[in-house]
């Protein structure tokens, strides 16, 4: 209150000041006079005065989002840092793509447990003790509020998503003979060709999504798989009964057909269940009714329809034909299609070969005309469809391409819009162009494009990204980028590992692999994979060592060379053949460093084989190697010693302390 009395008064002020200020609106007009005539001191006429009209400035509306927007304007990405979704937890950091994608289910489906509890119990979750009370943070009420048969009940359970429940109810209204509105019998048709038969259940929508992921096509002009829709219906099957089950009268159809009245909403919501369940075939026979019986489908029902043709022809050219029946159709019908039209069409095309090449750039066109903006997702098929195969296209078009992406900030407005920047990051690599990779990626920092790629997209798309620098950039520009990217944007796989090792190998700038290995974080199993690989190329040294031809001459051991060899055994778990080259180091008078003997130990650990440790510390003890005695002592630690092992131990001991005093008096 003090503050805006505050406020208020000094507005007052300034605005009572006679000569300072005009204000419109019909006010008495005050000027001021002009700042050098008055400090000359001269008397100034009425046309020597300096009018200068002050314009109150409009009120500014913020943005709800503006202060924090403004801060993280202000905050740049810490590359040390891990991304933002692992932040919960430091423990649970990953260290490579596999652990990434492991946490980020865990807490999804710690998502989906609670909500599960939630629905199951809802009981339990009736009290809001917040204050202020957010609803969008307030569990949602499952809970039917109306009770008994009637058309507001089951508006009720079709707005909750009940299923079973609004079939059941809509059953029980049909069989007592009460009427039900066409609107409200197309709500439930809605609901089920949307779900099918079963619940709506978070899992069964993410497996929905997989199912309707479609393989490429051939390029090549062959005869397509025939009756592709099976495969995606057996798999969807339990949750629609489904349209092509051997149940014929699931409950979306069995409803539909005892409609007493159907109009062109019914039709349209029928159709694009039937699509989206796998059941092409069926929705284009739909159609035909719906053309019969004189209605008109809906730009959505179209899309649809087009997204369907790989599933209702074999060949490209009659794909295509069909696809041009359908645009036909929708202009005799004056449907005006959109842009989920265009990126249906070209979806279509990336399953038409050679026809979809030829045709690609002419729906882009169609799209100009028609001043449709293509979205990411149009994009993202159209290079699909160029950059897809061994003859390549020319790189002019993906320029232009990114050229058009890197000036606008999209907005998701296709489900394909987000596999656009992995998609043209692949074309860059397969095109071995690295300007166009680097104007990709600033494409990717316009505004909130960064947003389409989630963690499993971020992860291909960087992948990628470094392949290509490893392939075509200098060392320096490679490990910058690695340094800046390495745990923070993705997570490299054992094919980035290999580019680098090969772009450190090609520079000879091998003194950098220890730095740039302990970023790995190689998971176990390939750690012991490469160890095994290792130990081959140990063997392979070993063998050249031991070559006895007439006209080779053979290595000389070294200390150093017979030490590299047995730990790469020791790491591989040979432990016979680690034990050979330590034998070695006696037989031509050799002496093994500590970590020699600590990682032969290390190995005789892992494989249990205590008598070869009790080996190791005999060796030890006829070189005369200070490390002996701890080698003894960790061994009685980390070991299960039976009674005989133990006098052996002990005995290794007493014969060096012989040896210890025969020194002493030979010294005396």
């Amino acid at each position: 209150m003090a503050a805006g009395r505050l406020g208020g008064s000094s507005w007052l002020r300034a605005v009572s000041l006679s000569g300072r200020c005009c204000l419109t609106g019909g006010r008495r007009e005050r000027y001021r006079c002009s700042s050098s005539s008055t400090a000359l001191g001269k008397t100034v006429e009425n046309s020597e005065v300096t009018q200068e009209e002050i314009v109150l400035p409009r009120k500014k509306t913020w943005d709800k989002l503006a202060v924090l927007q403004t801060l993280a304007s202000t905050v740049n990405r810490d590359p040390t840092a891990a991304h933002y979704a692992f932040h919960d937890d430091p423990f649970l950091m990953p260290k490579n793509a596999a652990n990434a994608r492991l946490f980020l289910l865990s807490k999804e489906s710690g998502r989906n447990a609670a909500k599960y509890i939630i629905k199951q119990f809802p009981q339990y979750f009736d009290k809001t003790f917040a204050e202020p009370n957010i609803p969008c943070l307030m569990p949602e009420i499952l809970t039917p509020q109306i009770e008994g048969v009637s058309e507001e009940a089951l508006k009720e359970r079709i707005h909750l998503r009940k299923v079973k429940d609004s079939v059941d109810l809509y059953d029980q209204l049909v069989q007592a003979g009460t009427p039900v509105s066409l609107e409200t019998t197309n709500s439930l048709l809605d609901l089920l060709c949307f779900y099918g038969d079963g619940e709506f259940t978070p899992e069964k929508e993410e497996e929905e999504k997989e199912d309707l992921e479609e393989p490429e096509g051939n390029t090549s002009e062959q005869k397509a798989p025939k009756r592709p829709f099976q495969r995606g219906s057996q798999s969807s099957g339990s949750r629609w009964s489904l349209f092509i089950d051997s149940r014929e009268n699931n409950n979306a159809e069995r409803i539909f057909k005892i409609m007493p009245e159907k109009n062109a909403h019914s039709y349209c919501t029928m159709i694009r269940g039937m699509v989206k369940h796998g059941a092409s075939a069926k929705a284009y026979d739909m159609y035909i009714d719906l053309l019969n019986e004189r209605h008109k489908a809906d730009v959505h029902t179209f899309n649809a329809l087009i997204a369907a043709v790989p599933y209702l022809k074999e060949r490209f050219l009659e794909r295509w034909e069909l696809a041009k029946v359908f645009l036909n159709h929708m202009a005799q019908q004056k449907v005006q299609p959109n842009l989920l039209t265009f990126n249906a069409l070209l979806k279509t095309l990336r399953r038409c070969g050679g026809v979809g090449r030829s045709m690609s750039l002419s729906v882009i066109k169609e799209m100009e005309a028609l001043d449709i903006e293509p979205s990411l997702a149009t994009y993202n098929h159209l290079l699909s469809i160029l950059y897809k195969g061994v003859d390549l296209h020319s790189s002019g078009i993906i320029s232009e391409v990114i050229d058009d992406v890197g000036k606008r900030s999209f907005t998701p407005q296709d489900p394909d819009d987000a596999n656009f920047f992995p998609t043209a990051m692949q074309a860059c690599c397969d095109l071995k162009d690295i300007k166009l990779a680097y104007q990709l990626n600033k494409a990717l920092e316009k505004g909130d494009n960064w947003k389409f790629l989630d963690m499993d997209r971020l992860n291909t798309y960087w992948s990628k990204f470094f392949s290509l620098l490893c392939m075509m950039e200098q060392i320096d520009v490679v490990l910058k980028w690695y340094k800046e990217m390495s745990c923070s944007l993705f997570y490299p796989t054992p094919k980035n590992i290999l580019d680098l090792l090969q772009a450190l190998d090609a520079a000879n700038h091998l003194e950098a692999i220890p730095s740039v290995w302990e970023g790995f974080g190689i998971s176990s199993t390939i750690f012991s994979q490469i160890q095994v690989v290792f130990a081959s190329c140990a063997e392979d040294i070993k063998a050249v060592h031991e070559q006895s031809g007439r006209e080779q001459f053979p290595l000389e051991w070294t200390s150093s060379t017979l030490g590299h060899v047995a730990i790469l055994f020791s790491r591989a778990g040979r432990t016979q053949d680690a034990w050979n080259m330590m034998e070695r180091f006696q037989q031509i008078n050799r002496i093994p460093t500590d970590q020699v003997m600590d990682e032969f130990l290390n190995c005789a650990k892992q494989t249990n084989c205590p008598d070869e440790a009790i080996k190791l510390v005999k060796l030890a003890a006829a070189l005369g190697l200070p490390s002996s005695q701890r080698l003894k002592s960790r061994t009685e630690k980390e070991f299960e010693l039976s009674e005989k092992q133990r006098k052996t131990l002990e005995s290794i001991e007493s014969d060096s302390d012989s040896s210890d005093s025969d020194s002493d008096s030979d010294r005396d």
